[in-house]
């Protein structure tokens, strides 16, 4: 994978201070049960002795080293166990003594049995997401600020109640926030301009933000327009991979990308990627299906279709917003 490189130090920081966090929680512990149970504390020394006995014996070529071993491995597991059961005793927790690694797998060193740990390889992505969202202009918001005043409370022409159906689709949307896991569906939100549908998205990409979620999310066209600069040697990164990576990606106001065959072949590829992965994504648009349909092949058409769709319905929000300024 083509790491950016300031994602990669981002990364690689963000790691060695999870050890130290952990070393120095650990050293606090250590210095804790040392005033309260200094036994506890000789013991630990006893064990530090014997790596130093070994590591003379070994040096020396004294004895018989596979002898040296057994004797020093048992001396070790007893020492281990009667500090565990003076802990216990004394209230601590078996394991009181031993680091807190974030990751038991490489010991939040970013690499186990010399290969790239998966929490060094998605702390890459997530900084990488940050750095391709840094020039994003969506704002984040949250669930409780979306008004459903102003959407209409009457039945329009097709018998549709748009603030009921707006509430029942921030349901859907709050649920789905709560509940994302890698097999959350796919969401397809449809309406015209001003309807909400950034807006909701939004709030879904901070609620799983806040989780610790990897989420990519910005509008089509500054995602394809990044996919074409690093393809142009123009900048760095590999977008392509973090939006195949990342636990949710979000491709906002589809349809205002411009219409070329590079940003049809990266918004195929994005797409497919995250299928063939069985990963959630969520794509919005102003555009009706019949201008889908002109606009985009039948592979892109067909994929989109197979998402969950959300229809938006009422009047351009920001139209209700100005006329209630007037009115005050």
């Amino acid at each position: 994978m083509e790491n950016t490189s300031n994602a990669f130090k981002a990364a690689a920081a963000e790691l060695e201070s999870r050890r130290l966090d952990a070393e120095q929680s650990l050293e606090k512990r250590r210095v804790e049960i040392a005033a309260r149970l200094p036994e506890v504390a000789s013991l630990e020394q006893s064990i530090l002795n014997t790596s130093v006995e070994l590591t003379r014996a070994i040096c020396s070529h004294y004895g018989n080293i596979n002898e040296i071993i057994e004797r020093l491995k048992n001396e070790n597991l007893s020492n281990q166990r009667k500090i565990e059961m003076m802990l216990v005793n004394c209230g601590y927790p078996s394991d009181y003594l031993k680091p807190k690694y974030y990751c038991e797998k490489c010991k939040d060193t970013g690499y186990h049995e010399g290969i790239r740990c998966e929490c060094f390889e998605r702390l890459i992505n997530k900084y990488q997401i940050v750095e391709i969202s840094k020039n994003c202009h969506i704002k984040l918001s949250d669930f409780s600020d979306f008004r459903l005043e102003y959407y209409p409370n009457t039945l329009d022409s097709n018998g549709i109640n748009a603030q009921e159906r707006m509430k029942a689709l921030k349901n859907y949307c709050m649920i789905y926030a709560d509940n994302f896991s890698d097999s959350s569906p796919s969401l397809f939100m449809l309406g015209k301009t001003g309807l909400g549908k950034t807006f909701l998205s939004s709030c879904i990409a901070k609620k799983l933000m806040l989780s610790g979620k990897n989420v990519a999310f910005d509008s089509i066209q500054n995602f394809l327009t990044k996919i074409q600069n690093e393809q142009f040697g123009r900048e760095e990164g590999n977008t392509i991979e973090v939006l195949t990576n990342a636990d949710l990606v979000i491709l906002d106001d589809l349809g205002s990308e411009f219409n070329s065959s590079v940003f049809q072949s990266g918004l195929y590829t994005i797409i497919n990627n995250r299928i063939n992965l069985e990963k959630p994504m969520i794509v919005t648009t102003n555009m009706s299906l019949s201008e889908l349909n002109e606009k985009y092949d039948d592979r892109i058409i067909s994929r989109l279709l197979s998402f969950e769709p959300l229809r938006f319905f009422g009047i351009d929000i920001r139209q209700v917003q100005q006329k209630l300024k007037h009115r005050q």
